[in-house]
């Protein structure tokens, strides 16, 4: 077949040309897609008497006989675009052609490729966006039943990677669940965007065609459509919108991996990543390393290079439709591929490790993370923060020059101090205590913590059941 503007040309594409401005090693993967929403216009064709409603059902059964076609080759891993195909949209036509001949030419009535690949873009992505979603609620399920296993595990809690006061794992663990949690309501929040109709637009300014733009909608799920058909062919904000969710979202996953590959040092000792996720060394046969870890913490560049790209491509660009926006789908399948599989390695990652609860209490030992509830008991006993503060300050020195944490003083050695210190003093600076004592809502406390991961059970409850 051939091209889908050739009319007005007496020359043939050069090949270098041919070549640079394909996109069928990209969009290829758009196939399906584009075949519903055809499916879709052909159907509104035919029901709007714009072509007859037998070539209308001929077209729809040419288009799902494709379909089963091209599912069928992948399948069995057999090639079926050809890599000379200028686009997907040209490529399907190509091969519904094959199929029912001539009247496969009347599909592209009322249409152009620029309000179809922003349709195929938007329904591909609105599918993407439940899939991300989905392993999202995995990697948070497993969260929330680690933390139901560890409330009254104990490890440092850090501020400026320095030992600041005692949390359970639970409650660390818990942080990452929240942080997803935000990361799945943008996502969530980005549809209303992405859930918007262009097909109809035509190229860029409508048609005189009788459509139905509604009835299409409805067809393919969209809960609006376009109002304007200039924006509606050259609108990517919502390609750059989830790009920056998800962004964020490999942001959080980075926080996550850089603990890990902290946490699995020597020096840490706190969690064990299993060999079934971990490399070793060409040359150090000792060496355990956290590649994966290290690879999502990587990763975060191509999602980042994405979004910048994204944006970068849209700067300055007139309206309406330009051959750049080709390139949207290069930087959009980027970021969707690294979320997706970060996701699921994080989460196998997670599911294999061994915590070494044990290391993590031992790491409070003479740590000084208990100084604050020292402070606060003279606090309630009287005495000013202010002067609580210098007071426990002084405590902290003096067990550095004897080489004793606060834990192993005796009530008469604080009361040296402060007389105002009680015996119930020497029960409330133990790490469990003190991690204990912080029952404020959404603190590390157990009773927090518990009330904490049952607001989750709910929420990713409330989220299966919308599903």
């Amino acid at each position: 077949m051939s091209k889908l503007w050739g009319g007005r040309f007496e020359k043939e594409t050069d090949r270098a040309v041919e070549i640079f401005t394909a996109s069928i090693g990209v969009d290829e993967r758009l196939w399906q897609v584009d075949i519903v929403g055809s499916i879709a216009h052909v159907r509104m064709l035919g029901q709007q008497g714009i072509i007859s409603l037998p070539e209308s059902q001929e077209i729809i059964r040419g288009l799902k006989s494709v379909q089963e076609d091209i599912a069928s080759d992948l399948a069995a891993g057999k090639v079926t675009f050809r890599a000379e195909a200028e686009d997907i949209h040209s490529e399907v036509e190509r091969l519904l052609t094959e199929k029912i001949g001539p009247v496969a030419g009347k599909l592209h009535t009322a249409r152009s490729r620029n309000d179809q690949v922003a349709t195929d873009s938007r329904l591909y992505l609105r599918d993407q966006v439940a899939a991300v979603q989905k392993d999202i609620l995995v990697l948070q399920n497993w969260l929330i039943t680690t933390a139901e296993k560890h409330t009254e595990t104990v490890l440092p809690g850090l501020t400026h990677m320095q030992h600041a006061q005692p949390v359970s794992l639970a409650h660390h663990l818990m942080a990452y669940f929240w942080m997803f949690q935000r990361d799945a309501e943008r996502f969530t929040d980005s549809l209303k965007r992405i859930n918007v109709l262009p097909l109809g637009s035509a190229a860029l300014a409508g048609t005189s065609f009788p459509l139905d733009r509604e009835a299409v909608a409805r067809d393919l799920g969209f809960a609006s459509v376009s109002e304007n058909s200039l924006d509606a062919v050259s609108d990517r904000d919502f390609v750059v919108e989830f790009l920056s969710g998800a962004s964020l979202m490999m942001m959080h996953l980075s926080r996550m991996a850089e603990e890990l590959i902290l946490w699995s040092t020597p020096e840490f000792g706190f969690v064990r990543l299993d060999d079934s996720v971990t490399t070793g060394s060409s040359i150090m046969p000792q060496k355990k390393n956290p590649d994966v870890a290290e690879l999502i913490r990587g990763k975060v560049g191509r999602v980042y290079g994405a979004l910048m790209g994204a944006l970068t491509l849209l700067k300055a660009l007139p309206l309406a439709y330009n051959r750049d926006l080709q390139e949207d789908k290069t930087f959009l399948f980027e970021g969707l591929d690294t979320v997706h599989s970060s996701l699921k390695l994080m989460t196998l990652m997670l599911s294999s490790a061994y915590f070494d609860t044990e290391r993590m209490s031992g790491a409070l030992k003479g740590d000084f993370s208990n100084a604050t509830d020292l402070a606060d008991d003279l606090v309630v006993h009287g005495m000013t923060f202010r002067q609580a503060h210098e007071v426990t300050g002084r405590i902290v020195r003096f067990c550095i020059e004897a080489n004793v944490g606060i834990e192993d003083l005796s009530l008469a050695e604080l009361q040296q101090f402060s007389p105002l210190f009680t015996d119930s003093i020497l029960a409330k600076v133990k790490p469990v205590a003190v991690m204990q004592a912080r029952t404020s809502a959404g603190g590390t406390g157990t009773k927090a913590v518990l009330e904490q991961i049952a607001k989750a059970r709910k929420v990713v409850k409330a989220v299966v059941t919308l599903a």
